[in-house]
């Protein structure tokens, strides 16, 4: 029996003579870039914002796209490229830093879309280190702690995690249950956090518990702190490039000068993460537009019943109806970050958009993942990474039942949770 390598694969070496050519699978090309805009929504951003595009774009290309399949197959978290949305630049997530260039929610919202569109656990590395985090300390942190935070956090120099979840505190986070007891010069905190980003690589976390006064306060805590543990989610079906970790806090001590003064409420808490979340409905764009090129360009190229998979009926009506689904949920997200450049957009504008675009990206996903056939289940042929990833965005920033309980207070005026 004749063996081969890994990276030698059946017939894609030199064939003798007279061996049966039409049994050999060419190689696929599925990760160019289309430019897809069916609706020129896109055709009318500012030079600025295509920069940042532009940016994100030849990144995804260039360094994230020929490495990201090794890493998420092996669950391995690859700093480095963390360090390099730092260097790029593409990790502030609209958030202004001294120093740094501005970056338009716009700007932002193109980056999570394309950066997703070449991969899901990078795109988390954003909206984890700069949605969550850089932004907590820059809406509720006091100056020194800005000047300190800010640059190392933007820069990607430092790691920086955000703590909200609790294991039994999901949906309901606003009844998290650590808590933050007042001592000498500081405080103690104490509780467990789960699917915490960047939780157990070093750096910073930003821990929000319960105070005294019973509001929620946020705490900057280095995360070798004593009494700090972090142990890092094994087992996950989805964003394996990224790690998540389940921290438990036993008498962490944080002084009174790593406490952030604008974090009074949960309000504050809140403010933060209505921000992120239509980064995560710009996230779901990115993944649908991989899904929807992948299968274009494998319909192109695969053949079967003597013809291209491209010049059946049904293959270009699936791929028709994943184009509009698409330009939807592009038009919901220009919109929407429209709304929010302007200071207008609602809680419930903003769930509308997560709640669109990630369930729209399913679908997009599985029928791209069935279009590929056998083929759609290889990680070389991107789509099922993006179709399990598309499970974790689909569920964290609010699962889409809490988004429609929030779309439905909007129409009827009266909360169905608490």
């Amino acid at each position: 029996m004749t063996t081969t390598s890994p990276t030698q694969l059946p017939g894609r070496t030199e064939s003798p003579a007279g061996f049966p050519g039409g049994t050999v699978e060419p190689d696929y090309f599925l990760t160019e870039a289309l430019g897809t805009d069916p609706a020129s929504v896109l055709t009318g951003i500012s030079d600025e914002d295509r920069t940042y595009w532009d940016r994100a774009r030849s990144f995804v290309q260039d360094e994230v796209l020929p490495v990201i399949d090794g890493y998420w197959e092996r669950g391995e978290y690859p700093l480095h490229l963390l360090r390099r949305l730092g260097e790029l630049d593409l990790l502030r997530d609209g958030v202004a830093v001294d120093g740094y260039a501005p970056m338009s929610s716009m700007a932002a919202g193109l980056v999570n879309m394309e950066i997703s569109r070449g991969d899901g656990s990078v795109a988390t590395m954003i909206a984890v280190q700069g949605g969550l985090a850089l932004r907590s300390v820059a809406e509720c942190g006091s100056a020194e702690q800005r000047a300190r935070w800010l640059p190392a956090i933007a820069g990607g120099a430092e790691y920086a995690a955000f703590a909200l979840t609790e294991p039994t505190h999901g949906s309901d986070s606003v009844a998290l249950e650590s808590t933050a007891t007042r001592t000498d010069g500081g405080f103690l905190l104490n509780g467990e956090k789960k699917w915490i980003g960047n939780g157990s690589v070093g750096g910073v976390t930003i821990v929000w518990a319960r105070g005294d006064d019973g509001q929620v306060h946020g705490y900057l805590v280095p995360q070798d702190s004593p009494g700090y543990t972090a142990t890092k989610i094994e087992g996950k079906l989805a964003l394996r490039a990224i790690w998540q970790a389940h921290i438990r806090l036993e008498d962490v001590f944080v002084p009174d000068a790593n406490v952030l003064p604008g974090a009074r409420t949960f309000k504050d808490t809140a403010r933060v993460l209505l921000a992120t979340r239509l980064g995560v409905a710009w996230s779901a764009v990115g993944h649908a537009t991989a899904c929807y090129e992948t299968a274009v360009q494998y319909a192109r190229q695969r053949k079967q019943f003597g013809r291209p998979l491209a010049a059946s009926q049904i293959v270009q009506e699936r791929l028709a109806r994943m184009l509009s689904e698409l330009a939807t949920m592009q038009l919901m997200v220009v919109q929407m970050t429209r709304l929010d450049e302007a200071g207008m957009l609602a809680p419930e504008q903003a769930s509308l958009a997560k709640y669109t675009c990630t369930r729209t990206a399913r679908g997009i996903a599985s029928n791209a993942r069935d279009l590929l056939g056998g083929n759609g289940i290889l990680l070389e042929n991107r789509v099922a990474r993006h179709l399990a990833d598309i499970e974790a965005i689909h569920t964290y920033e609010g699962t889409e039942t809490m988004q429609a309980l929030i779309i439905g207070r909007g129409i009827t005026g009266m909360s169905a949770f608490a």
